[in-house]
């Protein structure tokens, strides 16, 4: 839902929202509905597994093949060389993973522990943990935003968004709807994002995105490893298959040619092994 495009009549409309903010029969429905405002903790793959993924890639493989077709014509040197090179790759994106399980922690970590909301007519601080869509929350400098929240009212109110977009200035936000499906984020001035910190003014908002439906809930999905693959992950997989296949049918062809001319068997196989492994980026699955 693209939450920057909307007026505060459609807003209120789509979420259910009130003036006076929700009740709180209506907030505890919605909790059971929408869960629990906190960045949840992805099951962690045993360390050994996580080592273990590191060798599936197809290039990976096919150096693999190249070592053990290395050790069946008795070059040992060769065998433990590519295996050197493979493991060594293997434990540089093992870490790499291991350091992103970490990030998502690091991001549970910027949550805001307390949000000020409107509940039955009344001011109250509650965990931020509990917020549900909809619900009004009351902002000021030197607090963490609490959810997504689209602002109905600001007052100089400006926020810090490093965390989430890279922008190192404080954003100076509006209430006004805004023009443009594809609008980043941080040309969405009327939001407010989970895990970013007020640094001047105050305002008014509706939370519209809870927990791991927020931007950075997005983030954390990407970093845990689960089911999402980034579009540059499946370009980089893709290129590497398609790059790896490309080299073994070049090494195939050299092979025909050079066994059509009578060579010697051993040294056609040292050529191609040769060829496959200086030919196959290794890094780029760690990449």
């Amino acid at each position: 839902m693209n939450w920057h495009l909307l007026n505060q009549h459609e807003l209120i409309e789509i979420l259910g929202a009130k003036t006076d903010g929700l009740q709180q029969v209506d907030a505890d429905e919605k909790l059971v509905t929408h869960g629990a405002n906190e960045l949840v903790r992805v099951k962690k793959k045993p360390l050994w597994l996580k080592f273990l993924n590191q060798f599936s890639d197809f290039m990976i493989l096919v150096l693999l093949g190249a070592a053990v077709l290395a050790g069946l014509v008795g070059d040992v040197a060769d065998t433990l060389i590519i295996l050197l090179i493979v493991v060594v790759n293997a434990i540089i994106g093992f870490v790499q993973e291991y350091k992103a399980e970490n990030a998502v922690e690091a991001l549970r970590n910027m949550s805001a522990p307390f949000a000020t909301v409107l509940r039955d007519g009344n001011i109250k601080i509650i965990a931020a943990k509990y917020l549900v869509p909809g619900d009004t929350v009351l902002m000021e400098a030197g607090q963490v935003v609490p959810a997504d929240i689209r602002l109905l009212e600001v007052h100089s109110f400006k926020t810090q968004e490093a965390s989430l977009t890279g922008e190192s200035e404080d954003v100076e936000k509006h209430s006004s709807e805004l023009q443009g499906e594809d609008m980043q984020l941080g040309d969405r001035k009327n939001m407010a994002f989970k895990g970013t910190f007020a640094t001047y003014g105050r305002a008014k908002g509706l939370v519209v995105q809870t927990g791991m439906e927020t931007e950075m809930g997005k983030i954390a999905i990407l970093l845990s490893g689960g089911e999402t693959i980034t579009p540059l992950q499946r370009r980089m997989t893709a290129f590497g298959k398609k790059l790896s296949l490309f080299i073994l049918a070049v090494c195939a062809i050299i092979f025909a040619v050079n066994y059509l001319r009578g060579e010697e068997m051993l040294t056609v196989i040292f050529t191609v092994i040769s060829i496959a492994v200086a030919a196959i980026p290794e890094a780029l699955p760690a990449v």
